[in-house]
């Protein structure tokens, strides 16, 4: 069995008969090979092509001996810090440590460094010092070109430099990265490759550089902010195959980072090919002492089905890495793996998705995409759905129908996004009445993220009005079904636009709901995204008109809180954030109320103390729990199961 993955030590060369290998992939997660990791397809569709690929997983960063074990490649090494950008594989968004690494064997933190693609890049030039090295993956897409990084709270200059890399293979990287091999193989010398679409390259001579364009230099965007907006809106409206142009990013001692225009998109025959490789679709064996690598749970028995989305929310780094055309695998192709799912002997009858980026997308939004591309200063479904939109589920209906067909096969889950106002958009209702009837567990999760339209805005979410409409309209599917199903709102607090009085709007409208979320999300600002760029230089960059941020923790907190007002551990925090918004209107023994004020045990109801008090008395935590919600004697409480359910 261990033959059929790639090799990882010399052993395994020596067992297939390879003295050297032609590329050595080095990777922040462990070796899964399964096609939900970016470093599984690139090294087998290298392997498809012809080349030799070892891998070397979470080496020590800390022992340069860590980067020799597979001996000097033949033309390259490549680097991917993993599935998710190693600071957001580490940190909550409140800089503490998580716990765990789902990528890792065990589930075992700190196996990779801080900015892993920097600290590997490093690591291998001081151990070979001409060996061509070639990154990318998610960390090193969205960080092709200057950056704000959140957890240092600094401008960066590109990955490619502070990595001393040669070249970015930046998005879905199959096409560019067996150019790159070809053209390596072939005797180019690494630093001749500036040709291949998809690329980030470092030069100092534009000679050879035609219908460029310059953007603000590092040094210029890291003494104006404003200058960096402006610049995040050209690559935002570059990042299309059919209109994007190349562009030029100087820094100084004449160094130039040039970004090519990204690959075309992938056909549907490709996108196949991809996908029909052979795949182990689990961890390396040598895991297992551990107890495997947990990520391959979910995705073990799903189905990825498109790539790419045009849904263009400001807090999504989609539209630099996928793009917004949508990318798809034929039905044969995926019924072809569900098959090879079934025969699993862990497979239980449920597979557990079938999406991608947006699971109810399966076609570009509208005809005109694949020959003149997307709309550069124009969004598909934002602020309105465009009038040339095509809202069609009958292709993913289509597909859905033959799954659950599939003997073996129970059921069929839909968890990946569903975007519920291109659900409305489609004039044809049975793609929703199915999904209600076969496709949800009891709960459908969906994202609304707030319900005020200032910050929907900010977020390039529809208007709250949407949102209703697709709830009235899934309440009356699941009368008409006899059946009782909920749905479960994402929410996010502290995204730039929303303000204490945005915040409180949410409570009052969970507070009107009956329902209190388990967890919320705080904005996480992450490298490449509309909303990370309000938030570093409180501009949109789309209109450059100035945005609230809310940066301090202890509002961010309050913003947080607010959102679970009925938990006791959040009293002073929603206490504290309605007198800030000067709604203390909903302090209270009304209905309306979100919290009760604190009273003193013994003294009459509406007898309040400061809350700077320290006083503790039994009648003050026994108040806090009600304000949580506690229900009343022979009363039913308010579960997540009552959320959005007909009152």
């Amino acid at each position: 069995m261990i033959k059929d993955f790639l090799p990882i030590s010399k052993e395994d060369m020596n067992e297939r008969g390879i003295e050297q290998l032609d590329f050595v992939y080095v990777i922040g997660d462990a070796y899964v090979d399964h096609p939900s990791f970016g470093h599984a397809i690139i090294s087998r569709v290298l392997e498809a092509n012809g080349y030799t690929v070892g891998i070397i997983a979470q080496p020590d960063w800390k022992d340069e001996k860590s980067i020799t074990v597979l001996g000097r490649p033949r033309l390259a090494f490549l680097i991917s810090a993993g599935n998710m950008d190693s600071m957001v594989n580490h940190y909550f968004v409140s800089k503490k440590h998580r716990p765990s690494d789902a990528y890792t064997p065990g589930g075992e933190p700190f196996h990779r460094p801080d900015h892993a693609t920097v600290v590997y890049g490093n690591l291998i030039r001081r151990t070979y010092k001409d060996v061509p090295i070639i990154i990318g993956g998610i960390e090193a897409s969205l960080r092709r070109l200057a950056h704000y990084d959140y957890w240092t709270d600094s401008f960066k200059r590109s990955v490619l430099l502070d990595s001393q890399a040669d070249l970015i293979s930046y998005g879905m990287g199959e096409r560019s990265v067996v150019e790159i091999a070809d053209a390596l193989a072939s005797g180019i010398d690494v630093r001749d490759i500036t040709f291949i679409r998809g690329t980030v390259y470092k030069t100092k001579d534009l000679s050879g550089i035609y219908d460029a364009r310059e953007l603000p230099s590092y040094e210029e965007m890291k003494k104006d902010k404003r200058k960096y907006a402006q610049s995040f809106q050209v690559q935002y409206e570059n990042t299309d195959p059919c209109t994007a142009g190349t562009l030029i990013e100087p820094y100084p001692n004449g160094v130039y980072v040039v970004q090519n225009p990204p690959q075309p998109v992938l056909t549907t025959e490709e996108m196949d090919a991809v996908y029909d490789l052979p795949y182990r679709r689990t961890y390396h064996p040598s895991y297992e002492e551990k107890g495997g690598v947990p990520a391959i749970a979910e995705i073990k028995f799903s189905l990825i089905s498109n790539r790419g989305c045009f849904g263009g929310c400001s807090f999504c780094a989609l539209t630099f890495h996928q793009g917004r055309t949508i990318q798809v695998r034929s039905h044969e192709s995926i019924l072809r793996e569900a098959e090879k799912m079934i025969q699993d002997p862990e497979f239980k009858g449920y597979i557990h998705d079938v999406g991608g980026p947006t699971a109810n997308f399966r076609h570009p939004s509208c005809e005109k995409q694949l020959t003149k591309g997307v709309c550069p200063s124009k969004q598909c479904l934002f602020p309105k759905p465009c009038a040339n939109l095509k809202a069609d589920h009958t292709d993913y209906l289509a597909l859905l129908r033959k799954l659950r067909a599939l003997p073996g096969v129970k059921k069929v889950f839909v968890r990946s996004g569903i975007r519920f106002d291109y659900l409305l958009a489609d004039p044809d209702d049975t793609f929703f009445r199915e999904l209600v009837q076969y496709h949800i567990s009891g709960q459908l999760k969906v994202a609304p993220e707030h319900i005020s339209d200032a910050v929907l805005s900010k977020m390039g979410k529809p208007e709250n009005a949407v949102y209703e409409r697709f709830i009235k309209k899934y309440r009356r599917l699941n009368e008409q079904l006899g059946l009782q199903q909920f749905v479960v709102p994402y929410l996010m607090s502290s995204h730039p636009g929303s303000t204490l009085k945005e915040a409180v709007e949410l409570a009052e409208y969970l507070r009107d709901l009956g329902y209190m979320p388990e967890q919320v999300q705080d904005f996480y600002p992450t490298p490449s995204t509309i909303s990370t760029v309000m938030y570093y230089t409180g501009l949109d960059p789309r209109t450059m008109k100035e945005v609230y941020v809310c940066r301090n923790p202890h509002e961010k907190a309050m913003q947080r809180a607010l959102i679970q007002y009925r938990n006791p551990k959040n009293y002073d925090l929603v206490l504290e954030a309605l007198k800030a918004a000067g709604r203390e209107d909903l302090i209270g023994f009304e209905k309306k109320c979100l919290i009760r004020p604190r009273r003193i045990a013994g003294q009459k109801t509406g007898t309040t103390i400061p809350s700077g008090s320290r006083s503790v008395q039994r009648g003050n935590a026994m108040e806090r729990q009600s304000s949580a919600g506690r229900p009343k004697k022979g009363g039913k409480k308010k579960t997540i199961r009552n959320v959005h359910k007909k009152k």
